[in-house]
């Protein structure tokens, strides 16, 4: 009878029914001496996980030194220091061309200061003409489509 239940329960396990119970019930079989002849073939596999309860792993595990957080903290430092070499060449070359524009625009004669404003003063106002154009035709829109979705 007690084979019987044996070969039920292996039926179940290769097809992936057993419960726990059942699985130690075949550990605890197969780890026995009086295994039938017919059933042998399966005491390996049985008796495997018997020996792996055994087993310790006795392998180091390395552990990670601080060496990683040290190239990391480099890396983060060389990334300032070149942004502060950037930013600092930037402002310089900055501050080189503010200084050589104040330079320019100063005028000893006010009749040519007079003449050079007026001048800037043409050219603003043509590109302001130039804006204005652009927004009649945005008002024309509005009004063809105030006629098209009356209110």
């Amino acid at each position: 009878m007690v084979l019987d239940r044996v070969e039920e329960l292996l039926e179940k396990y290769f097809e992936g029914e057993t419960s726990i119970a059942e699985e130690n019930e075949l550990k605890v079989y197969f780890s026995s001496l009086d295994v039938a002849q017919h059933l042998k073939q399966y005491q390996t596999i049985f008796g495997y996980f018997s020996q792996a309860k055994e087993q310790q792993f006795t392998q180091e595990i390395p552990v990670q030194t601080k060496k990683r957080n040290i190239v990391m903290w480099i890396s983060i430092a060389a990334s300032v220091v070149v942004m502060l070499g950037v930013g600092t060449f930037m402002f310089t070359k900055y501050n080189e061309q503010t200084t050589n524009l104040s330079e320019y625009g100063t005028y000893e004669d006010p009749e040519k200061a007079l003449e050079e404003t007026q001048r800037a003063l043409a050219l603003v106002s043509k590109h302001l003409n130039t804006g204005i154009e652009s927004v009649s035709y945005i008002n024309e829109y509005e009004n063809s489509k105030n006629k098209i979705f009356k209110k």
